[in-house]
C-alpha cells in the first residue's frame, strides 16, 4: 500500500509539472504572435506617411500591447524586436518601462507608455498618458501617470536613498524647430502608484528647486546626455545660442563643445560645470536610436520590387 502512495505521487508530481510545462509553451508561443503583430504596428506608426494611418496603427498597438501583458509571466518576455519602442527594465527588476513616440501631423510629437510592475503571473501596469500641452511649468511640477510628461526614455539608474527612485533620460522630440531631452526622476508612493517629479537637483542657478530637468534646442542638432556610472555623473552637452540676440529662443541653441553635468551626493544631483571630458569614457552611443533614423533604417530594409 505504501508503495501505491507514493507511486501515485509521483504521478501526480509528474502531470503538475507536463500541465505547468504545457502552459509555459503555450504563453511562449502567443507572446511571440503578439510580438510579430507589434513590431509590424510599430513599423507603421513610426513609418507611414499619413497621419491618420499612423495613430490607428498605434491604437491597434496599445490594444495589442495590453493584450500580451496579460499573458502570464509576460514580464520575462523581452519583446526584444520591437525596435521602434524603448523598453527598460529597472536595475532591481522591480517594474520595466515601455515608451515611444507617435509623429503628428504638424511635426510635434505624442508620446506612449506604461510601466508594467514585476508581479509574476498577476498584471499590473500604470498607462502613461501624455499631458504635456497642459502642464504649464513642467520643469517645476510634479505629476503622475495620467499627467505625464511623456518621452521616450533611454536609460534608467536606480538611487539608493532615504527614499530610493529612478532617474529616466529620455529624448522628447518637440516640433519642427526643437528637439528636447529630459532628466526625469520616477518614484513610487505608498500605495506603489509611480510619482514623476523630484526636487532632486542643486547648484544651477538657472534651475532651482527644479523636479526635471529640461534641454531644448535645435532639430538639427544633436545633444549628448548619458550617465556615466563609475562616477556618479551624468553628463551632457552645455547649449548656448548662436549668437546674444538669440539667447530667449531656446530652439535656435546647440552644443559649444563644453560640458556640464549632475554628480551625486548624499542622494542629490549636484550641478557641476565645465566637464574635462577626457576623464570620461566614451562609449560608442547612449543607447538611443531617433525615431527619424530607424525610420531610414527600416525603408531601407524593404527589398525594391524589380519591373518585369
Amino acid at each position: 500500500m505504501k508503495g501505491f502512495f507514493i507511486a501515485l505521487i509521483l504521478f501526480c508530481g509528474l502531470n503538475t509539472a507536463f500541465a505547468q510545462h504545457s502552459d509555459e509553451v503555450t504563453n511562449l508561443k502567443n507572446l511571440r504572435m503578439y510580438q510579430d503583430s507589434l513590431r509590424i504596428l510599430g513599423k507603421k506608426f513610426i513609418n507611414d506617411t499619413v497621419d491618420m494611418e499612423r495613430k490607428n496603427a498605434n491604437y491597434k498597438f496599445i490594444r495589442t500591447l495590453v493584450m500580451a501583458l496579460k499573458v502570464p509571466h509576460s514580464f520575462n518576455f523581452p519583446f526584444d524586436s520591437l525596435k521602434t519602442v524603448s523598453i527598460l527594465n529597472a536595475p532591481d527588476n522591480r517594474f520595466r518601462i515601455f515608451t515611444w513616440p507617435v509623429m503628428n501631423q504638424d511635426g510635434s510629437y505624442r508620446y506612449y507608455g506604461t510601466i508594467q510592475m514585476n508581479t509574476g503571473d498577476r498584471l499590473l501596469m500604470h498607462p502613461l498618458e501624455d499631458y504635456t500641452p497642459l502642464i504649464k511649468s513642467p520643469q517645476d511640477t510634479v505629476t503622475d501617470n495620467r499627467k505625464w510628461y511623456g518621452a521616450q526614455y533611454y536609460k534608467v539608474v536606480r538611487v539608493s536613498a532615504s527614499r530610493p527612485y529612478y532617474v529616466l533620460l529620455g529624448w522628447k522630440g518637440n516640433n519642427v524647430r526643437s528637439t528636447k531631452k529630459v532628466i526625469e526622476i520616477l518614484s513610487f508612493d505608498r500605495d506603489d502608484k509611480p510619482v514623476f517629479g523630484m526636487p532632486a537637483f542643486s547648484g544651477d542657478k538657472n534651475r532651482q528647486n527644479a523636479k526635471r530637468i529640461i534641454f531644448e534646442y535645435t532639430r538639427q542638432a544633436s545633444m549628448l546626455l548619458r550617465h556615466v556610472p563609475d562616477q556618479d555623473l551624468i553628463v551632457f552637452d552645455h547649449l548656448a545660442p548662436p549668437d546674444d540676440k538669440m539667447k530667449d529662443r531656446p530652439e535656435t541653441f546647440g552644443p559649444d563643445l563644453s560640458y556640464d553635468g549632475y554628480r551625486l551626493r548624499n542622494g542629490q544631483w549636484q550641478f557641476v560645470e565645465n566637464l574635462d571630458m577626457r576623464n570620461i569614457p566614451q562609449p560608442a552611443d547612449d543607447g538611443f536610436v531617433d525615431p527619424k533614423i530607424q525610420s531610414r533604417a527600416d525603408k531601407k530594409a524593404v527589398p525594391v520590387r524589380k519591373r518585369n
